[in-house]
């Protein structure tokens, strides 16, 4: 069947509609110039939007020029009212060079929009984790892909262990360079049946030093009635404050020596008090012993013979342990049911106890804090008490009113070691007193002196 005449035009119009493109001024992709637009399909694809394309151009070199478009800038923004011109104008203006192309006259230009960089910033997003080489290699292993290889060369899969993902680099390689064969082996010796004991390991515990809490300076501001010539309040101050200091150590002598006092009564109204025995203590009288056994000691009690119980007595008995058994587990099941009861207010209970002592715990906590910024001063430490720093006044007679007549008070060495002993960086010690020991007599013995 030969084509009729208007399906010649209509083949042939498509083809020109075809070869003549709508190509757009800015980069758009080509769209085919068809002269029928019959259905929405046709009609989207093939709609002219160039002038949409133009306009957004528009406003994106607009961002790019000054951050926003020209829209969204207020007025204040835009324009403003110069009374009086800047005379430094010209001379911050770029001068004219032949020498500067006009791509650097373009790049100097200034920018809203931050350049882009070909390496990653801190800013920049976190790209994709990346497969390590030897993962890479491990994997084209397994998949048997080519690899290259020393050289840049192929590696053949088929060759052994290239296949394989198990097979690594020897232990050989990995240690090698830290074996030295001159220096002699250390051979421990172990115990028979401690070939696999291991010793534990102790986390040392992280505990706060003392020192870490004192606020105390180094060297202690002296008080003001130290002075050699002091003010009248600030001495009688400092002279009340040392005789508290004196009766306090005077009232603990006395009480120390009222206790003495009434052990050396007792022990004097003791009838029977043996030296070198605490009070209260008798030693008992050793027995003498004449070697002849005593008759009334030595006799046998003979045992009475227990009667066998008969059916009754045992069934009775079984059946009393029965009862007193059952009785228990009524009495035992009736406290957990009262207690069941009594549930929510234990928990009740038992929460406001914890918190109770929580809080005690926290306010005891507080307290040693605030009174170890202080310093050590006047508490136990270890097995000895760090000692007060002693109050060194002068009565009203011993004071000189010039340096000349003055006398020292205290020592400057024990200052420093007490200060650091309430410091916490050395440890609270007492004087070691050297004793002297007796020296040895010798003597000359005679064997001829010897009369046996």
């Amino acid at each position: 069947m030969a084509p009729t005449k208007s399906s010649k035009i209509s083949s042939s119009a498509s083809r020109t509609a075809a070869k003549k493109p709508n190509v757009s001024g800015l980069g758009a992709p080509s769209q085919l110039a068809q002269s029928t637009r019959k259905g929405k399909k046709a009609w989207r694809k093939n709609i002219d939007i160039q002038p949409v394309e133009e306009g957004l151009e528009s406003l994106r070199s607009e961002e790019r020029v000054i951050g926003s478009t020209l829209q969204k800038q207020t007025n204040d923004q835009l324009f403003v009212v110069d009374t009086k011109g800047d005379d430094r104008v010209r001379k911050t203006l770029p001068r004219y060079s032949k020498a500067e192309l006009t791509a650097t006259k373009i790049l100097s230009q200034r920018s809203a929009i931050p350049a882009v960089f070909s390496r990653p910033t801190k800013d920049a997003a976190p790209s994709r984790s990346k497969i390590s080489r030897a993962d890479k290699e491990r994997l084209l292993r397994i998949a048997k892909r080519p690899r290259k290889g020393p050289f840049n060369a192929i590696m053949d899969h088929t060759e052994f262990g290239a296949g394989s993902a198990l097979i690594d680099v020897s232990a050989a390689v990995k240690h090698s360079g830290s074996y030295d064969p001159w220096v002699p082996e250390e051979v421990e010796d172990i115990a028979d049946g401690l070939e696999h004991a291991t010793k534990p390991k102790i986390k040392r515990p992280e505990l706060s030093h003392p020192r870490d809490v004192i606020e105390i300076p180094a060297v202690m501001e002296p008080h003001q009635g130290s002075s050699y010539n002091p003010p009248a309040a600030a001495h009688e101050e400092l002279i009340i404050e040392a005789c508290k200091v004196e009766r306090r150590k005077q009232e603990e002598a006395d009480r120390m020596a009222e206790v003495r006092r009434k052990v050396a009564e007792a022990r004097a109204r003791a009838p029977n008090v043996t030296d070198g025995l605490p009070l209260g203590m008798t030693l008992d009288e050793i027995p003498q012993d004449d070697g002849e056994p005593d008759p009334e000691q030595d006799a046998v009690v003979p045992k009475k013979p227990s009667a066998p119980k008969t059916k009754q007595q045992r069934a009775k008995a079984l059946r009393l342990r029965a009862e007193k058994q059952a009785l228990a587990e009524k009495a035992a099941k009736k406290r957990m049911l009262t207690t069941i009861m009594l549930a929510k207010s234990i928990r009740s209970s038992a929460e406001k106890n914890s918190q109770q002592q929580h809080q005690a715990r926290l306010v005891r906590q507080l307290a040693l804090k605030a009174k170890l910024t202080k310093g050590l001063a006047g508490q136990r430490l270890g097995k000895y008490k760090v000692l007060e720093n002693e109050i060194e006044v002068q009565i009203g007679e011993d004071l000189s009113e010039n340096l000349r007549t003055l006398k020292p008070e205290g020592n400057l060495f024990r200052d420093r070691f007490r200060s650091m002993q309430q410091r916490a960086l050395i440890e609270p010690r007492v004087p070691v007193l050297t004793t002297k020991r007796a020296k040895l007599k010798e003597f000359e013995k005679h064997a001829w002196k010897r009369f046996e």
